[in-house]
């Protein structure tokens, strides 16, 4: 089924009526293994070149070379980076999915397809452009098994001449995008040029779009989130990785060993300062993770939704003994195989109470390439602060999907390494208990092996705050009271959410992740057509903080805004929050596996908000 949606749109008339600069979608259905990727990364290159705000969305198979595959780029002058529900050019390369992806296209959209597939004999409402694309191929490239990675980017010189996109920047960026493969690049230089030739001699615009020079994107650099998240793992200090291969967590793990590589090696005797260990399985990655951790090593995994099922065990484990690790969980839809290249928020509430029996972990919640590098950073120092695992809540649109970004701010602070017991703190304390809470903050202070400080046996959920074995159940409520206290004053560690009051808004947004954006650009559709008014508060940890209580308390009606099908966010907040304040709290949510987008929740919005006087409107 073709990744769009129909929805309202303009008609045909109307749209060719007037230019469309620098606001449109674009959608390129090919097949997987085909090469598309780099010829869709040079248009989306090309376009943020030239100073537009780009997005870009890859929607592929989770199997085999040959399935049909869609890659959506988004230009916007306004700077709206989610995902839009509707397509406004069409580029149609897949005979298999061609016929759906045309009929789901909204009229007045522009189509360039493949010749032989005729699509123009499907509608009259459409713009279509034909080119016979393998004859064009065939004097490009004479290796007849390097055409079909070629054949692509002839499409790219063509929507080049139709969309007005400098030749020139469509070149840079696929120099770029190859590298030191000069060949290569010159191969593909001679399929760019064959597209604009062949458009430039047979194509007669027809279509409204355009793109013309901004400013709005200098300085700016293009990453996935994955690779965003393995650089702020290495600026963190990283030096033991536990791992098993999970889409769509892999990539993670792949940049950061070639960071490593790069970065982290001992130039005079060229051994590594660093470990990264391929597990068995996801199990035994965490147990990799909280062994370094029990030894004072900074450590970390990336997994998915069926790796933290997996991890449930020690995850547990490293919550009770109150040992350091990092877990990045990159959202999918699952559970096991599922649809692992797609995209979800559906992990929130079962990793929040990772484990077997009561226990409350600590999550982050980044939205943007910038703030997962940032979040890594926290991530690590919030594990040693709190002694506890830290998860990272990402998803596979953050992760795996390139995104515009301001460069990435060298860290300047020190890192902080939490209660580590030294010699002067012993003579105050006149002795030591692993996990006597002394401060009343819930934390106990640590050793770790060979550094001359007393040793405590490492164990679960059964002692007493010397660290000895027990199983008395006063000793066991103590524990659990103190861990409780802990988690109270994670409160005061964790990352506050983003809030932007509105007093003369009725109702409220609550979002987080990768949702933001779109949350974003439907309050501006609700003001600018509905005039509905908006307050946001976006969540970027749990535990929730004071801020989040404070929000649902200020607004008529707040809608919680989420990429799964059961408001796990929503329970999470049942579970936190007072009964009375929860009974004009909301849900709009989205689990198709495709990015949400901001029509969807502004049709839901107001369909709910229908009824009710109190909405406040401009």
């Amino acid at each position: 089924m073709a990744p769009s949606d129909v929805a309202v749109h303009e008609s045909a008339s109307e749209q060719t009526t007037r230019r469309i600069t620098n606001d449109f979608s674009i959608q390129v259905a090919t097949v997987n293994g085909s090469g598309s990727q780099t010829a869709n990364l040079v248009l989306l290159r090309s376009i943020f070149q030239m100073g537009v705000p780009v997005s870009g969305k890859n929607l592929f198979p989770s199997n085999i070379a040959g399935l049909p595959t869609w890659f959506t780029i988004r230009a916007n002058k306004d700077g709206y980076i989610g995902r839009k529900k509707e397509i406004d050019f069409l580029v149609a390369m897949n005979p298999e999915t061609a016929r759906e992806d045309v009929m789901t296209l909204e009229s007045g959209a522009a189509v360039l397809y493949d010749e032989p597939l005729r699509l123009d004999a499907l509608r009259d409402d459409l713009v279509f452009y034909a080119a016979p694309f393998d004859k064009l191929v065939v004097p490009v490239c004479p290796n007849a098994k390097l055409r079909k990675l070629v054949r692509n980017m002839i499409y790219d010189g063509m929507l080049a001449k139709l969309l007005d996109i400098d030749l020139a920047e469509m070149e840079k960026a696929l120099r770029k995008q190859f590298g030191k493969k000069a060949k290569a690049a010159e191969l593909n230089r001679g399929a760019l040029q064959a597209g604009w030739d062949y458009a430039e001699a047979n194509f007669t615009k027809r279509d409204p779009l355009r793109v013309e020079r901004m400013d709005k994107t200098g300085g700016m650099i293009l990453i996935e989130g994955n690779a965003a998240a393995a650089i702020g793992c290495m600026m963190a200090g990283v030096t033991v990785v536990g791992w098993y291969p999970i889409t769509p967590s892999s990539s993670l793990a792949e940049s950061l060993i070639a960071y490593m590589r790069e970065h982290r090696v001992d130039k005079e005797t060229g051994k590594a300062t660093f470990a990264i260990l391929q597990a068995e399985d996801e199990l035994a990655a965490l147990g990799i993770v909280l062994g370094a951790g029990w030894a004072g090593a900074r450590a970390m995994t990336a997994t998915a939704g069926p790796g933290i099922s997996l991890m449930a065990e020690f995850a547990g484990l490293g919550y009770y003994t109150e040992l350091p690790a990092v877990v990045f969980d990159i959202q999918r839809v699952g559970p096991s195989t599922g649809l692992p290249t797609r995209t979800a928020q559906g992990d929130v509430l079962s990793t929040a109470v990772l484990s077997h029996g009561d226990t409350k972990q600590v999550l982050l919640i980044p939205s943007s390439v910038g703030e997962i590098y940032q979040m890594a950073m926290d991530a690590f120092d919030l594990a040693e602060t709190l002694q506890t695992p830290v998860f990272v809540m990402s998803d596979l649109d953050l992760g795996m999907n390139t995104w515009m970004s301001d460069p990435f701010p060298y860290p300047e602070g020190p890192i902080h390494r939490g209660k580590r017991l030294d010699r002067a703190k012993l003579a105050e304390l006149g002795s030591f208990g692993r996990y006597r809470d002394v401060d009343g903050d819930g934390v106990p202070y640590r050793t770790i092996p060979l550094d001359g400080l007393p040793p405590y046996f490492n164990r679960g959920s059964g002692h007493n705050p010397d660290g000895k074995y027990s199983e008395r159940p006063d000793d066991y409520v103590n524990n659990l009271d103190r861990l409780a206290r802990k988690f109270e004053t994670a409160k005061t560690h964790v990352p506050k959410p983003e809030v932007d009051d509105d007093p003369e808004a009725a109702i409220g947004f609550i979002a987080y992740g990768t949702s933001h954006w779109a949350a974003l650009e439907s309050r501006d559709q609700l003001r600018k057509e509905a005039g509905v008014r908006t307050a946001y508060l976006r969540v970027r940890a749990y535990p929730f903080t004071d801020e989040v209580k404070a929000f649902v308390e200020r607004y008529h009606r707040v809608y919680v805004i989420e990429q799964n099908r059961d408001a796990q966010l929503r329970a999470l907040m049942r579970i936190d929050l007072a009964p009375e304040l929860m009974r004009n709290v909301r849900s709009v949510l989205h689990y198709d596996g495709l990015p949400i987008d901001a029509r969807s929740i502004t049709d839901s919005v107001l369909a709910q908000e229908a009824g009710h006087d109190g909405m406040t409107t401009e």
